[in-house]
């Protein structure tokens, strides 16, 4: 049996091989992140195969997000035995085998290799292509939206600048009326002169039939007594933000038609949970990947971070202790949102919801204890391939 070792880089990879006894058959070679480096390992693993099988040989590399999505698959293609391993699990390894403080490359690789031999880990289990997409189309769409935040707070601190008074007479600066006024009339100097029956007809247009003349009155007046900065460059910025937040919400409503034809494709059990729709549901089955690389509930519970933390020494065992947090951070979301949902939409879990409520418990700790819930029904439904079915 061979054990090998990767540490992954963007440009290289830093490799180590040992036999089954511990001993290192290759000390350190690197290979780049190419075609003719990927030929370059194979021919070493090959070398040190005289007495070995492929299926003899374990590869073991640490999860480092993109960086490893080509090695990965072009192993797949050649059916090695690959085991992924959590960084926060590597560190802790590392620091277990010194007491020096030594992070290299080439000892991270040995520090792999030797994991793999002492663990008795399963090998890593890769999705079906449509998931892996689907994962990819999800992370993006998570990228969107945080871009989308970020350009809202630019418009808010514009608004500021420009007419602060603004959000007391709409319900959020955001909303469609506003944006298409901001983008029109950007300052409060063109709101103030601009045409009475054509701001009218703009607000009454975009606000979808709610804002009539009396608003838009308010409106002119407010502006023009307002504080406001008339600076024509601040305005050119809060219009240039719009058209971007615009455009961007554009593309997200194309993204998810794409996210729910994979989903469709797909056909996942997910979906028959009450309260999870195409876009919580994309996000859990992405997230999960494989639901084979879980044993049970529980282990996909620690990988969503949604687990409790443990604290015991002699007679003393903390009964109150924050949540581990390790894990998927989209999945422990994605959890955490589906549980309000599926409380709202069936009755054994808005039932155990109020008996935690009942205990004591904060809305959040209750999520927390309902999310647990729905991984269990969730491990259940994707291992079986079973729809829901609603309890009496």
């Amino acid at each position: 049996m061979l054990y090998i070792g990767i540490d992954i880089a963007s440009k290289k990879h830093d490799c180590c091989i040992i036999g089954k006894n511990g001993d290192v058959l290759a000390t350190h070679f690197t290979f780049e992140n190419n075609r003719d480096g990927f030929d370059l390992l194979l021919k070493t693993i090959g070398s040190h195969c005289t007495d070995h099988s492929l299926k003899d040989v374990k590869i073991g590399l640490e999860s480092t997000g993109h960086y490893s999505n080509n090695i990965i698959s072009f192993l797949q293609s050649k059916e090695f035995s690959i085991t992924v391993f959590n960084p926060l699990q590597v560190n802790l390894f590392r620091k277990a085998q010194s007491l020096r403080k030594t992070k290299t490359d080439k000892a991270d690789a040995k520090f792999l290799a030797n994991m793999l031999l002492s663990s008795d880990l399963k090998p890593f289990i890769s999705p079906s292509h449509q998931i892996s997409e689907l994962k990819e189309l999800v992370r993006h769409r998570f990228r969107l939206i945080a871009l989308r935040s970020r350009l809202k707070v630019s418009v808010s601190r514009l608004v500021t600048i420009l007419f602060p008074e603004l959000h007391t007479v709409v319900s959020s600066i955001h909303q469609a009326s506003a944006y298409a006024m901001l983008l029109e009339y950007p300052t409060v100097k063109d709101i103030s002169e601009c045409h009475l029956t054509k701001l009218t007809n703009l607000l009454y247009e975009s606000s979808k039939h709610r804002y009539h003349r009396e608003k838009t009155l308010e409106i002119k007046s407010l502006a023009q007594k307002s504080i406001g900065a008339i600076s024509f460059a601040t305005g050119f910025e809060l219009q240039q933000t719009i058209r971007v937040i615009n455009n961007l919400q554009q593309e997200l409503v194309i993204l998810d038609k794409r996210i729910k034809k994979v989903m469709i494709e797909i056909n996942s059990p997910i979906l028959t949970i009450p309260g999870i729709s195409y876009t919580l549901g994309s996000i859990i089955i992405a997230e999960i990947g494989n639901i084979h690389n879980f044993d049970s509930p529980n282990k996909l519970l620690a990988y969503a971070g949604l687990e409790p933390s443990t604290y015991q020494s002699g007679n003393f065992t903390a009964n109150k202790t924050p949540m581990v947090k390790h894990g998927s951070t989209y999945l422990r979301w994605a959890l955490l949102q589906a549980s309000r949902l599926v409380v709202q939409n069936d009755t054994v879990f808005n039932d155990y919801a109020d008996k935690k409520r009942s205990e004591g418990k904060h809305y959040f700790v209750v999520l927390s204890h309902v999310g647990k819930k729905l991984v269990r029904v969730i491990f259940h439904l994707l291992k079986n391939n079973t729809s829901f079915v609603p309890q009496a």
